[in-house]
């Protein structure tokens, strides 16, 4: 006896034409428990959306942690820069009188090494131009002594 030939392969279905990911998408369906699952599916979709906000909130808070100390720490190194700004503007004032005190010394000292190296400069001459340079400058106050900050 001979065996019977093989039946033919069945002809292709609905089923087997669908396309891949929905066939995957029913068995999950199907797997899942049909409407439990999916709203199972749904609450993990809503609540998504609540973690993501307590998140946003988690990170908020501990940016304006970490930001509240830097604030700080601006606003004292500004009051620092300020108070310095205020010695230089000072200090600046300081050294350009200083400055044209020098400059005026140093033309006394030039007219006072000019006059004592002329030819008939006397001693009593001398003297009289010094003393006259002094007393000029005391009456019109521009002798001051002024601190150094050295000692």
């Amino acid at each position: 006896m001979t065996a019977p030939p093989p039946p033919p392969p069945p002809p292709p279905t609905d089923a087997a034409a669908a396309p891949q990911w929905l066939q995957v998408v029913l068995s999950v369906l199907g797997v899942l428990g049909g409407a439990g699952g999916l709203a199972t599916i749904a609450a993990v979709v809503v609540k998504r959306g609540k973690f993501r906000a307590e998140a946003a909130d988690v990170l908020t808070d501990t940016a304006l942690t970490l930001v509240q100390p830097m604030r700080t720490r601006v606003a004292e190194l500004e009051a620092e820069a300020q108070t310095i700004r205020e010695q230089l503007r000072a200090s600046n004032e300081r050294s350009r009188r200083l400055q044209a005190r020098i400059t005026q010394l140093r033309t006394t000292l030039d007219r006072w090494y000019a006059m004592i190296v002329t030819p008939d400069a006397s001693l009593e001459s001398i003297r009289y131009t010094v003393r006259e340079d002094r007393r000029q400058l005391r009456t019109s106050g521009e002798v001051q002594t002024e601190p150094t900050g050295d000692r």
